[in-house]
C-alpha cells in the first residue's frame, strides 16, 4: 500500500527532502507544510505554520499520514516529536528533552564537558557585565554565542576585542536574536578547517553519512557576518576513513551514550559541526536535525530510498539497513538576497531557473520563494544551486554556470565554495 508522508518546513532542506523522497515508489503522496515555489512542483504545499503544532497534529490524524519529517530546529525546541508520539502518530526527529543539544549551547556544553567529548574551552554568562569583564580578560581571537536559537547568526568570531564587545552588547542588550541571548556561551577560538558530521540514528544504532563542508560567513574567504549557510560540498576527500572513525569513537558515540544515560535517547539525525585543529578534531556545535544547505548536496548522492532510511530511524531498525552513496562529489551553491544576513528585500521577480536546470547534472532547490502566479523571492537564502560531478571541480564548475542563469535583484552569492577542499 502507498504511503502518505508530510514534510514540515519551508526552506532548501525541506525541498531537498522532498525531491528525494518523491523517488520513493513506496509514496503515493506527498505533503509540505508549509513549503515554498518549488516544493508545490513535487507535493501538495499546506498552509500550516512549522510551529504551529496542534494544527499539524489535526492535519496528520484527519489526512492518515503515515510517516512526519521534520526540518527546522524550532518545532523540535518546542516538543513537535513528543505532541506526535503521544498521539501515536510516527515522526522523524528527536524529542524536545534530546533535541536540547541544539537548542541550548549551554547544556550541550555542559554534556561535551562531562562526557569528556573535545570541545573549546568556554564559559556561560547570564549577565552582561561579567561576560564583558570575561572577554576583557581573556582577549581576542575568541568566540561569542548566543545559547539559543538564532537561524544559525548567533555565532561571532571575533578577531578583536572591540568585535566581542559589540557581539555581546548586541546579544545581551540589544536583543538582536530574541530570548536566545538570554545566556550566551563564549569559547576559545579554534584554529583549523570546519566539517559537518551527520548520523542517522534510531535510538540504538548510527550510522555516519559522508563529510561534508559548509560555509557560514556571507562573502567570499570567510569575511563578513555568518548566515544560515552559503554552500556546501560533499564528501570532503581530505577527511579519511581512519579520521571519520576517529570522530565516531570520540564524538559521535559518546555523545548518544552521554543522551541516553540521560533518559534523552536520541532518534533522528545528529549533526555536529567539528573543527578540525592541530590537536584533533573539536565540537564547535550541535544540531539535532539536518544540515542546510547540506543535505541539499546531500540528497544529490543519496543511493539508497530515503523512505527506507527515516522509518528505520523510527522503528528502531537501523542496523539492519545498508546505506548507499552515488560514487562522486555533489556542491551546492546558496543564492542569497542583497543584504542578507542583515535586511533585505522580499517579492523580488527570479527569472532562470529552468535554463540552469538544463546544465548537466544541475537541480536548483528553492529556499526562499514564493509563488502567486509568478514566483518571487520571499527569504534571505533563496536558492540552493546543486550540481554532481565525477570530480569536485566538474560539480562545482557546472554548479557556477547554473548559477550564472539566475537573476533577481541584488542577488549574492559566495564564488569561493569548495575552494579549499580544491
Amino acid at each position: 500500500m502507498k504511503k502518505k508522508v508530510l514534510i514540515i518546513g519551508s526552506g532548501g532542506r525541506e525541498h531537498a527532502l522532498a525531491w528525494k523522497l518523491s523517488q520513493s515508489s513506496q509514496i503515493g503522496k506527498l505533503f509540505v507544510a508549509p513549503g515554498n515555489g518549488g516544493t508545490r512542483h513535487i507535493a501538495e504545499n499546506i498552509g500550516i505554520d512549522a510551529i504551529n503544532i496542534d494544527e499539524l497534529v489535526l492535519f496528520t490524524k484527519s489526512n492518515e499520514i503515515d510517516l512526519t519529517v521534520v526540518g527546522p530546529d524550532d518545532p523540535l525546541a518546542r516538543g513537535i516529536v513528543d505532541a506526535f508520539q503521544a498521539q501515536g502518530l510516527r515522526i522523524f526527529g528527536p524529542t524536545r528533552t534530546a533535541a536540547e543539544i541544539e537548542w541550548s549551547k549551554a547544556f550541550a556544553k555542559n554534556l561535551m564537558s562531562e562526557a569528556g567529548i573535545p570541545t573549546a574551552a568556554f564559559e556561560i554568562f547570564n549577565e552582561y557585565d561579567k561576560a564583558l569583564a570575561h572577554v576583557r580578560t581573556r582577549g581576542a581571537p575568541i568566540v561569542v554565542k548566543a545559547s539559543g536559537l538564532a537561524l544559525g547568526k548567533g555565532v561571532y568570531v571575533c578577531n578583536t576585542l572591540a568585535q566581542a564587545e559589540t557581539a555581546l552588547a548586541e546579544i545581551m542588550l540589544d536583543h538582536v536574536h530574541k530570548d536566545a541571548g538570554k545566556e550566551v556561551v563564549i569559547e576559545e577560538f579554534l584554529d583549523g578547517q570546519e566539517i559537518s558530521i551527520h548520523a542517522f540514528c534510531d535510538g540504538k544504532t548510527h550510522v555516519l553519512l559522508p563529510p561534508a563542508q559548509d560555509h557560514k560567513p556571507i562573502h567570499d574567504n570567510d569575511t563578513g557576518k555568518n548566515t544560515g549557510g552559503m554552500g556546501t560540498i560533499a564528501p570532503v576527500s581530505w577527511v579519511s576513513a581512519h579520521a571519520l572513525q576517529d570522530i565516531d569513537e570520540h564524538i559521535v558515540r559518546p555523545t548518544l551514550h552521554a543522551l541516553a544515560q540521560r533518559e534523552r535517547q536520541f532518534s533522528g539525525l545528529l549533526y555536529p559541526g567539528l573543527k578540525m585543529t592541530t590537536s584533533g578534531p573539536k565540537v564547535v556545535e550541535f544540531n539535532a536535525r539536518f544540515g542546510d544547505p547540506e543535505t541539499q548536496s546531500y540528497m544529490r548522492l543519496l543511493k539508497t530510498d530515503l523512505l527506507d532510511i527515516l522509518e528505520a530511524c523510527v522503528d528502531g531498525t537501523l542496523a539492519k539497513l545498508t546505506i548507499e552513496w552515488h560514487s562522486g562529489f555533489a556542491a551546492c551553491i546558496v543564492i542569497a538576497s542583497g543584504g542578507y544576513p542583515d535586511k533585505y528585500k522580499k517579492g523580488l521577480s527570479l527569472r532562470g531557473i529552468t535554463d540552469a536546470e538544463h546544465v548537466p547534472g544541475v537541480v536548483v532547490f528553492h529556499a526562499g520563494t514564493t509563488f502567486d502566479g509568478e514566483l518571487k523571492t520571499s527569504g534571505g537564502r533563496v536558492l540552493g544551486v546543486t550540481a554532481i560531478g565525477n570530480t569536485l571541480h566538474d560539480a562545482l564548475d557546472r554548479a557556477y554556470e547554473a548559477v550564472e542563469l539566475i537573476e533577481f535583484e541584488g542577488k549574492q552569492y559566495r564564488k569561493d565554495i569548495g575552494a579549499k577542499a580544491l
